[in-house]
């Protein structure tokens, strides 16, 4: 069984399940459950997620990009600081970039205030960084692969017998 197909299947749809997955993998359901088993001890899946619209769910959340420029520390380079931002709850994702920054941090809040007041006091406070620019999410057009909001009709013909 060819477990990339495995996790590709899984990445686009958490839901399915072996039984499902195995005659799309031409494999038996207790070889998909061992599989599975398997890549969420190793860490290869480290968890099923479910994407919300929560502007359609009817609450306000606030997303912003922070770019954050650092002081690399000796032994640990930019590793010891991004795994002392990842801390922080209101951080949803930390990337080490290469260009005019180093680290692209995601974070949530409800508010622009909280969002703001956790730059000002967790964030730029921290030794080690050289600088911090926010950019505030106005509108999420498309996340994980997703569309969020799709105004466009379906545009293909209907095939009839």
């Amino acid at each position: 069984m060819n477990k990339t197909e495995l996790l590709e299947l899984l990445e686009n749809d958490a839901r399915l399940t072996p039984e499902e997955i195995a005659p799309m993998l031409g494999a038996g359901v207790e070889e998909v459950r061992r599989a599975i088993k398997e890549l969420e001890e190793n860490k290869t899946i480290l968890k099923y997620i479910t994407l919300v619209n929560w502007e359609k769910a009817g609450e306000e959340k606030v997303s912003a990009l922070i770019e954050v420029r650092l002081t690399p520390q000796r032994d640990v380079g930019f590793d010891g600081l991004a795994r002392r931002i990842c801390r922080f709850p209101e951080v949803r994702s930390v990337r080490l970039m290469s260009g005019a920054y180093d680290l692209a941090v995601f974070v949530e809040g409800r508010s622009l205030r909280e969002v703001s007041n956790f730059v000002a006091t967790k964030l730029a406070t921290i030794e080690g960084v050289v600088s911090t620019t926010t950019h505030f999410v106005l509108k999420t057009y498309k996340q994980d692969g997703v569309i969020i909001e799709d105004g466009e009709e379906d545009r293909r013909l209907m095939v009839t017998p």
